[in-house]
């Protein structure tokens, strides 16, 4: 797998005899549509294929796999075209595999609303391990309160992917409770309901384990906390079932700040079966212009993670969106729009920027006046910079990565993924 950053004047065409492969090819890893008017800057995805073949008459997805040794996951993830759907025609070429070795086999989340578009959630399965529908919530009674997950569990299932049950504090203003939570925390009786209805859903819904965020715990319940993913463990490990928590993104133990000071990496690395590193948001909606998240930033995260928790419990969170922020930027007016990769890509093309990308970040960004006058400056991911992210994983021996979320397309994300790693499915096997 390599990188093309594209030149003033690079045409697709001119690209594709350049690295010599087939327009086609390039156009479908990096899911460039026609006329293919590409940004100066923009990075394409350049995979080399070892072994092709050509669909005929009454072949079937199924079928190719079988004969040729292969899974009708690993065609969807060599073949990101297909979007996750099993209709193809005569005369398409399917790529069977890629040159290179099969990276390591790392575990894969993603987070998803239950009003995710099903084309795009097609689209996404093939490159995930769990899928956790976003989010369960409940009373100061300890009362679980219900969402329609229904329809994602069932994708899911059927593209051997496994559920992961996700229960927050999440308001239904947007906002994370702390008060909500410090009420459960100091109540058995409680805790004791909601653990229970907890065990009664994954159950009845056959979720393969448990994903808990609290956010903006008070610094005295954060031993609390822990204490209460470690009842969810011990109710749900001897069933076979998995215990995750969030992490907010900490450099230190003692690090101030109401976001960071009820979450003690330590404590709540024992109680979980894993954790996952919420390593986004330095770039934010009402937060000066800047890389969601800059590599220095992630890495210091991970190493001060390392510290407490054990490598193979470890989840790297992964941001999959960029933001947009009008200029000059003023705090506690300006407000940031958030928007996906293919998004950023298309504002540039639109406007007539130029991208460019900052080295020590290791992230795209750019700036653009709009009709009405407006300077704009957007920070984004693309192939390079999930590349970077993603190479934290085997640098430090994580077990996998969680993608904040899913309800945006990110095509180079996809291949670069699986140029990287391997993510197997479990069909049969999640419950």
């Amino acid at each position: 797998m390599e990188f093309y950053t594209v030149a003033p004047g690079d045409t697709l065409f001119s690209i594709a005899r350049t690295v010599g492969l087939p327009l086609e090819r390039l156009a479908a890893d990096n899911q460039l549509v026609p006329p293919y008017d590409l940004v100066p800057g923009q990075t394409l995805v350049v995979r080399f294929p070892l072994e092709v073949y050509d669909v005929q008459p009454g072949d079937t997805l199924s079928a190719i796999a079988r004969r040729r040794g292969t899974t009708v996951r690993r065609l969807y993830q060599n073949n990101p075209e297909l979007g996750g759907e099993a209709l193809i025609y005569p005369g398409q070429t399917l790529v069977l595999s890629y040159m290179g070795p099969d990276g390591p086999a790392i575990t894969v989340n993603g987070y998803a609303y239950p009003d995710i578009a099903p084309d795009l959630l097609r689209a996404w399965l093939p490159f995930l391990t769990y899928l956790s529908p976003f989010t369960y919530g409940f009373t100061p009674q300890g009362d679980l309160l219900p969402l329609e997950d229904g329809a994602l569990l069932s994708a899911a299932a059927a593209s051997g992917v496994c559920g992961l049950m996700h229960l927050s504090t999440l308001t239904e203003q947007g906002t994370f409770s702390s008060a909500l939570a410090h009420t459960l925390l100091g109540n058995e009786a409680a805790q004791d309901r909601l653990v229970s209805q907890v065990e009664a859903t994954i159950l009845e819904k056959g979720y393969s384990g448990l994903d808990i965020d609290f956010e903006f715990l008070e610094e005295g319940d954060a031993l609390a906390y822990a204490d209460l993913i470690s009842r969810f463990r011990s109710r749900l490990e001897p069933q076979g079932r998995l215990v995750a928590a969030a992490l907010v993104p900490k450099v230190s133990a003692d690090q101030p700040g109401s976001f960071y000071r009820g979450h003690n990496y330590r404590a709540i690395g024992q109680a979980a079966h894993r954790v996952l590193l919420m390593a986004y948001e330095w770039g934010y909606t009402y937060g000066p212009p800047m890389a969601v998240a800059p590599l220095p930033s992630v890495r210091r995260v991970v190493e001060y993670a390392l510290t407490e928790i054990p490598a193979e419990k470890i989840w790297l969170g992964v941001p999959n969106y960029g933001y947009d922020w009008p200029l000059p930027f003023q705090q506690g007016f300006t407000r940031a729009t958030s928007i996906s990769q293919p998004q950023a890509v298309d504002l540039a093309r639109r406007y007539g920027a130029t991208i460019q990308f900052d080295r020590a970040a290791q992230a795209p960004w750019f700036r653009y006046r709009d009709e009405g006058g407006v300077l704009h400056e957007v920070w984004f991911e693309d192939a390079k910079s999930i590349a970077a992210k993603l190479a934290l994983v085997e640098e430090y021996g994580l077990d996998g990565i969680g993608y904040w979320n899913i309800m945006r397309p990110f095509p180079q994300n996809w291949a670069v993924l699986t140029g990287l790693y391997t993510v197997p499915g479990r069909p049969g096997g999640c419950s």
